[in-house]
Order: structure tokens, then C-alpha cells, then sequence
């Protein structure tokens, strides 16, 4: 059979037990699911854990946990109260003294009304309990009603439409995150002090503030480590700049997919990695880990930089993208550094973008190359794309099929917001007429 197949090829011993840990959200449809899956793992002699309600990425974190106790790679302790224990007492290594008075008014931080509202609850109790400088606002917090789960709210509804999320009004001079449903991502925004428009930080900010301070603490500590940033296609132009020719790191540009990200990352000894979506965290090697315990201290400020190497490997979750862990690193990063979100926001400017969905008859007529930025068919079009591309100033466009449905993606930036949709507009229409555009042809298609 299939099943015997596997186990032959996997070498899997069927005499050691098999276990099984999970977990669900907040979603209806949870407990009839963890009904059926527990008496199937039953019926199958499986040892099984249910840890309840958990966010994805704290799961990740008790796996973690479970299959390096008792290793030299210990991960923490595989409970909540452990995983809130980390992450309090890595932030509080790294805010202390002054940069703790740095920390003003609380983060005003929008829980999609999924499972990360009552999650955040409890690690913002553990803050309290350690009368923490950081106060959390917890908002959408509506957990109990599904129909409102990402609903006007989250991550990718603050970062598509480019305003906060629906009735909240956003106060110059406040800080404020969104999750997504199942906290694994998290953008940031403010309003401009001057004229109170909206100012979106994405993955692609975050990477880029993660990346220049570990490249500040590694040279501060005199540790000579490989840091690098991950990147997809969608990442701004400006920021792989940024990174590549004011920060003079690495850049890897790899295929979307956090499978992607995280086995390029795993290349470097300090890998950060963020999609533009803000998904993402960052990987230590073992080397790092050891150069960060084992350096030996010349002076009080080498020490310091050491302590906060080590920190934030603490602070960090690894194993997945964690919208709670990215939250509390950027605020300890932007304590230390004594910058408000308007400060962060200035290392770079972003270029303009757009979006644009195609529907076509076939997606599986469209193969692309080079990191999904190339098109090798049908065969042509890239051609023409990138004749469009050469009339515009600092112009890039890519087409990218969908992986479930017949869409094609296109994606555009140029020097300015006018030049930018003409140039999305251009190369969807090329897509439309060349390539078996569905429907009827959307009158802004160019």
C-alpha cells in the first residue's frame, strides 16, 4: 500500500509511539474538527496533546519546544505560560535603563477579531505582572461573531486599502499594528503628524529595520557574521536598495511562499526574511547562536551589544512568522533607537506600486522563471512587458499566475503614482489581449 510505501521509504520505526500535538482558533468550526481528528488519532494509538486555542505560530513554538527538550538546542518551555515567559523576559533584557523611558503611550495594536485578541490578552498580563513600560490597546477583539474575522480589519485589509482599519481613527503621534486572523502577520502605520495621512510600515520596513540593527550589534559586539536579507518579487524596489546599497547586505530574491523564504534564510548565520505582506522573522545559525554566548566582553558597551544579541535570539520566534514576537522586536529595536514610527519610516522612500487581478481562461498557460519575475510563456509576452517597462523611470513589472484559481497577477512600480498605473494598466492589458483574458476587457486596461 501507499502507507507501507512510506514507511519503508521514511525508515519509520512503527515501535516508537507516535505524537501528536494540536491546536485551533476561534473559528466555529474548530471543535467539531478537533472531535473527529482526536478520535481518529485515538483509534490509531496516537499519543495526542490538544493545546486548545492557540495562535499558528505559538503552536509552531510548542513543537519546537517538544522536539529539542533535553537537546543542547533546547527551544523553551512547551506550555503558554512558557511561551509568554520567553517573550517577556527576552523584551525586558532588551529595554532596560534608558531605553525604557523611551517607550511612550501604549501600542494601539488591531487583533482582526481572531484568535490573536485573547492571546495578546494574556501576554499583555504578563507585561503587566512585570510592571513592563510596554501597554498594550488590544482592539477587534470581537472573537465570538465569525462573520467579523478579517472583516474591514487585519493586516492585509490595512495594507491593500491604505487606511487603518474601519472605526478607528488614527491619533498623530500614536502607534498602531494590525495581525491577520491567525496572528502570524503584522504591519504598522501612523498618522502623519503634518497632515494626518495615512503611513503604512509593511514586512519589507520590518525587514529592513531588523536588518540594519543586527548589522549595528554585530559590529558593536566585534562579531564577523553572515546577515542577509529574503526577499519575493513584490518587495519594493526601494527597500531591496536600501538594503543592498545603504546597508551593503545580501539580498536573495526567491519564489513567493514562506517555504521559500525560510530555506534561503537558512543559508545565512543571521537570516531575515518578510514578505511585503508582513509575514516573516528571523533565523540564527548554531554559529551565531554559540558567537553570541561565547564572545568574551572587552567593555561595558561590547557587553551591552552581546546581551542584546542574545535577546533577541530569545525574542524571536524562529520557527514560523509570529505576529506577537514581531511586534515586541520592533518595539524593543525602536526604544533602543530612540525613533517613533515617522523616524523609522524615513531610512527609505517607497516606490509606487499597484496590484492588478487578471482573470484569463487558462493560468496554467503562463510559466515563469527567475524568482517569478520572468515569463517563459506564452511565449512573447515578456517581450513586450518589458518593452512597457523601459518607457518609465525606474519602472518593473512581473506577472505571476495564481496557485488556486484562473487569475494572473500583475505588478508594477515606477517613479511616480501616475506612471506606476500606467504601467500596470499597460502590461494587464497585454495579459487580457494576448494571453486569453477572460470576460469582458476592464475599460482601464490600457
Amino acid at each position: 500500500s501507499t502507507a507501507d510505501a512510506l514507511v519503508t521509504s521514511a525508515s519509520i520505526d512503527l515501535n516508537k509511539p507516535a505524537r501528536i500535538v494540536f491546536a485551533r482558533d476561534t473559528r466555529p468550526s474548530g471543535p467539531p474538527l478537533v472531535a473527529a481528528l482526536s478520535r481518529a488519532l485515538s483509534a490509531m494509538g496516537a499519543e495526542v496533546t490538544d493545546y486548545g486555542i492557540l495562535t499558528t505560530p505559538q503552536l509552531h513554538y510548542m513543537v519546537r519546544c517538544l522536539n529539542t527538550q533535553g537537546t543542547p538546542e533546547a527551544y523553551g518551555e512547551p506550555t503558554k505560560a512558557g511561551y509568554y515567559q520567553k517573550l517577556a523576559t527576552a523584551f525586558h533584557r532588551l529595554v532596560k535603563g534608558s531605553a525604557a523611558s523611551n517607550i511612550s503611550g501604549p501600542i494601539h495594536v488591531d487583533c482582526a477579531n481572531g484568535v490573536g485578541a485573547p492571546r495578546l490578552a494574556e501576554l499583555a498580563d504578563s507585561f503587566a505582572a512585570m510592571s513592563s513600560p510596554l501597554q498594550f490597546d488590544i482592539l477587534k477583539t470581537e472573537i465570538d461573531s465569525p462573520a467579523l474575522l478579517n472583516s474591514e480589519c487585519g493586516a492585509d485589509y490595512v495594507k491593500t486599502r491604505q487606511d487603518g482599519p474601519k472605526g478607528i481613527a488614527l491619533t498623530p503621534g500614536e502607534r498602531y499594528a494590525s495581525f491577520d486572523g491567525d496572528a502570524d502577520r503584522i504591519v504598522f502605520y501612523y498618522a502623519d503628524p503634518q497632515d494626518r495621512t495615512f503611513r503604512l510600515l509593511d514586512g519589507d520596513k520590518i525587514a529592513g529595520l531588523a536588518a540594519m540593527y543586527f548589522a549595528e550589534l554585530c559590529k558593536a559586539a566585534d562579531i564577523e557574521l553572515n546577515i542577509g536579507v529574503v526577499q519575493t518579487a513584490y518587495a519594493n524596489g526601494s527597500s531591496t536598495s536600501y538594503l543592498r546599497n545603504t546597508l551593503q547586505l545580501p539580498v536573495s530574491c526567491v519564489c513567493t511562499g514562506v517555504k521559500h523564504l525560510h530555506h534561503e534564510a537558512e543559508r545565512y548565520d543571521i537570516g531575515v526574511y518578510f514578505e511585503a505582506n508582513g509575514h516573516g522573522t528571523v533565523l540564527f545559525s548554531q554559529q551565531a547562536l554559540k558567537a553570541f554566548k561565547t564572545t568574551e566582553a572587552h567593555s561595558p558597551a561590547h557587553a551591552s551589544a552581546l546581551e542584546k544579541l542574545q535577546a533577541l535570539a530569545d525574542l524571536i520566534n524562529q520557527t514560523v512568522g509570529d505576529a506577537m514576537s514581531d511586534l515586541l522586536f520592533v518595539e524593543a529595536i525602536l526604544a533602543n533607537k530612540q525613533w517613533p514610527l515617522e523616524r523609522w519610516d524615513q531610512d527609505y522612500t517607497d516606490l509606487p506600486s499597484r496590484l492588478v487581478r487578471v482573470l484569463v481562461e487558462d493560468r496554467s498557460a503562463f510559466r515563469t522563471t527567475m524568482a517569478d519575475t520572468q515569463l517563459v510563456a506564452p511565449a512573447g509576452l515578456q517581450e513586450k512587458i518589458d518593452a512597457e517597462i523601459a518607457k518609465f523611470s525606474a519602472g518593473r513589472a512581473f506577472v505571476r499566475p495564481s496557485g488556486t484559481e484562473d487569475v494572473v497577477r500583475v505588478y508594477a512600480e515606477a517613479a511616480t503614482r501616475s506612471e506606476c498605473d500606467t504601467l500596470a494598466w499597460k502590461v494587464a492589458g497585454l495579459v487580457f489581449d494576448l494571453a486569453g483574458g477572460k470576460g469582458e476587457r476592464p475599460s482601464e486596461f490600457l
